[in-house]
C-alpha cells in the first residue's frame, strides 16, 4: 500500500472531485463511476458500518469524511479512537464508527483506484438524537391572582414537538407549545406540570411545581354545650397557603396555652382549644382568628351550659305525672255524678 501523503491528497482531491461533479475522465477518456447509496439513518449513540465494495483489481482504496481520510487500506488515518477497520478483501472494504455523535453525520465517500478507473461510493449519514429538555422554569411560589408563563425548550432531531399538562391534580390544563400561559391563577391552578418533549426517538419528561399563596378562610364555629365540671373542646379549622397561624379569643381577651386550665394545639389546618375542668367562668363567646403574610380570618363560637338531670328530678318527674292524671280523673268522676243527679229535674221541662 502506498502511504505517500502526495499521492494520498492526490487521492483526495479526485474524490471531492467525484463527489461534487458526478463523474471525471480518466487517462483514455473512459467514463469513471460515481456510486450514491441511500442515506444512513442512525441513532446517536449506536454504531454504524460503512461497506464499500471493491471488485476488478484494486490498486488503492480509501474511506473519507468530507475531505478527512479516515483508513487508506489497512492503514489508520483517523485518530478518532470510535472509529476502526472491519472487513478489507477483494470483495469490501467496512469501517465502523461506535457511538455515533451529532458531529458524524454527513457524507462519506469510498475512493477506489483500479488498474482500469477510479470510482467512488458516497453515503450520508443522518443521526437522529433523543429529544432532550434543555430550558426549563423552576419551581414557583406566587400569590393568587398573579399571571404565570411556564416555558420548556428541548433540542433533538427530529425536532421534538413540546406538550404541557397539569398532572396533579389532574385537571384540563395544557399546551402544545413551549410557553404555558396561566393568566390570574387561582388556588385550584396549582399542582405539578408536565413538559413532554418527543420525537420519534424518544420522549423526555419533566416536571414544575406551581405553589399559589392565598389568605385564610375559615369553617364557621359551632357552638358547644358542656357540663359544669366536664371537658369541652372547640375546634378551628382553616384552609390557608402558607398554613395559617391560630388566635383564640375570649370576648376581647386573647387566650395563652397553659393558663386558667385551657390548652392550644395546632396543627396543619386545625387549631382546638380545650377545656380540662369547665367552671362557671368558662361559659361564654369565644372568637378563633386564622392568620397568614396574605390576611386573616374568624370565626366565632359559644361554649354554654348543659344541666344533668339529678336523682331527685328524676324521682319528682313520674310522680307529677302520676298525681296530674289522677286530679283529671277524680274530676272527671265528680262531673258525672252531678249530671246524673240533675237529670230527672231536666226530663220534668
Amino acid at each position: 500500500m502506498n502511504n505517500n501523503p502526495v499521492y494520498w491528497a492526490l487521492l483526495v482531491g479526485m474524490s471531492v472531485l467525484l463527489m461534487e461533479q458526478g463523474s471525471v475522465r480518466s487517462q483514455g477518456d473512459a467514463q469513471s463511476d460515481n456510486k450514491v447509496m441511500d442515506n444512513i439513518t442512525v441513532r446517536q449513540g449506536e454504531t454504524v458500518f460503512l461497506r464499500c465494495a471493491q471488485g476488478d483489481v484494486v490498486t488503492h482504496t480509501a474511506w473519507l469524511n468530507r475531505s478527512s481520510i479516515l483508513y487508506a487500506g489497512e492503514d489508520k488515518w483517523s485518530v478518532d479512537p470510535r472509529v476502526s477497520l472491519v472487513t478489507l478483501n477483494q470483495d469490501e472494504f467496512t469501517i465502523k464508527i461506535e457511538n455515533v455523535e451529532m458531529t458524524d453525520e454527513g457524507q462519506y465517500v469510498c475512493a477506489v483506484q483500479t488498474s482500469q478507473r477510479p470510482r467512488t461510493t458516497s453515503v450520508y449519514i443522518l443521526v437522529q438524537v433523543p429529544p432532550k429538555i434543555i430550558n426549563l422554569s423552576k419551581d414557583l411560589v406566587v400569590n393568587e391572582g398573579s399571571n404565570v408563563t411556564l416555558v420548556c425548550q428541548a433540542n433533538g432531531k427530529p425536532e421534538p414537538s413540546i406538550s404541557w399538562r397539569l398532572i396533579s391534580p389532574s385537571g384540563d390544563l395544557g399546551s402544545d407549545d413551549e410557553y404555558l400561559e396561566i393568566p390570574s391563577i387561582s388556588r385550584q391552578r396549582a399542582g405539578t406540570y408536565e413538559c413532554s418533549a418527543a420525537n420519534e426517538i424518544d420522549t423526555d419528561v419533566q416536571t414544575v411545581d406551581i405553589t399559589v399563596n392565598y389568605a385564610p378562610t375559615v369553617v364557621e364555629g359551632r357552638d358547644v354545650g358542656v357540663t359544669l365540671g366536664q371537658r369541652g373542646v372547640l375546634e378551628c379549622e382553616a384552609d390557608a397557603v402558607p398554613e395559617a397561624d391560630f388566635e383564640w379569643y375570649k370576648d376581647d381577651r386573647r387566650i395563652l396555652n397553659g393558663l386558667d386550665g385551657l390548652e392550644i394545639m395546632s396543627s396543619g389546618s386545625l387549631s382546638k382549644l380545650t377545656f380540662f375542668n369547665v367552671s362557671e367562668g368558662d361559659y361564654g363567646n369565644y372568637t378563633c382568628v386564622a392568620i397568614n403574610k396574605l390576611g386573616s380570618a374568624t370565626t366565632n363560637f359559644l361554649l354554654y351550659v348543659v344541666i344533668e338531670p339529678t336523682s331527685s328530678t328524676l324521682l319528682q318527674g313520674p310522680r307529677a305525672v302520676q298525681d296530674g292524671s289522677g286530679g283529671a280523673m277524680g274530676l272527671h268522676f265528680h262531673s258525672c255524678l252531678l249530671l246524673l243527679a240533675l237529670l230527672p229535674l231536666l226530663l220534668r221541662f
